[in-house]
């Protein structure tokens, strides 16, 4: 299961806290994540089979993240679920009035979850469900079902008692740690943390995983976002 847990202004000091794990089948190739150089905005991980992203960031605050929905395999999906995310941190677009031009043409895309974020509003959208929604300042929990299903309910709860204090890469880390698929195929292949501070100081951490377990190398960023 993958999982997106999504602190938004719940505290004055920081606009947004998120810690994922991203889960998929080990094959399938990945790049760490970097800004991306024919995109020098976007900070992200990426899918080299169809050059999308899971989760990003950009240098002026934009986020934006995706999971699967469970089963929601769609044979004639016209594009990746990941061009979701990236076209998001790409372009200007409102989160209003992006993931309304999503919810449009949803059955394009095999199902999935999208949130995304301006540094004002954060948006989700499933095509599982009926209609984009603004999502107030909270805690929230995203795995490959709708948000806030039951089956995030007991990490949820781990990092909102973890984000009682000032967040901390490390210990958000390790919010996810009892969450991870350690398999031979299939398994979290890296978790994700990002802190998005009031005086607009972005932290980034992602730490890689292999098929056993195992941690591989982190990569680490932190900058001001600018205007």
């Amino acid at each position: 299961m993958c999982l997106i847990l999504v602190a938004w202004r719940t505290n004055s000091d920081f606009r947004l806290i998120v810690a994922a794990n991203r889960d998929e089948f080990h094959a399938r190739s990945a790049a760490a994540a970097t800004f991306w150089k024919d995109q020098p905005q976007i900070l992200a991980g990426r899918d080299l089979e169809a050059m999308g992203t899971w989760m990003g960031v950009t240098r002026n605050g934009r986020f934006a993240a995706v999971t699967n929905y469970s089963g929601g395999r769609e044979p004639r999906a016209v594009e990746s679920r990941g061009a979701l995310v990236t076209r998001f941190l790409a372009n200007g677009a409102a989160p209003e009035h992006y993931v309304a031009a999503v919810a449009h043409r949803g059955a394009d895309y095999s199902g999935f979850n999208l949130l995304a974020a301006d540094g004002d509003d954060l948006w989700w959208y499933s095509n599982r469900d009926t209609a984009p929604r603004r999502l107030e300042p909270g805690i929230y929990g995203l795995g490959n079902f709708l948000l806030d299903s039951p089956d995030v309910s007991e990490s949820k709860s781990r990092f909102a008692r973890e984000i009682e204090f000032p967040p901390a890469i490390e210990p958000l880390f390790g919010v996810l740690a009892p969450a991870r698929i350690v398999a031979p195929e299939y398994g979290t292949r890296c978790a994700t943390v990002l802190i998005h501070g009031s005086d607009g100081r972005l932290q980034f951490a992602e730490r890689a995983f292999d098929a056993d377990g195992g941690e591989g190398e982190t990569v680490r960023y932190e900058f001001g976002v600018s205007a």
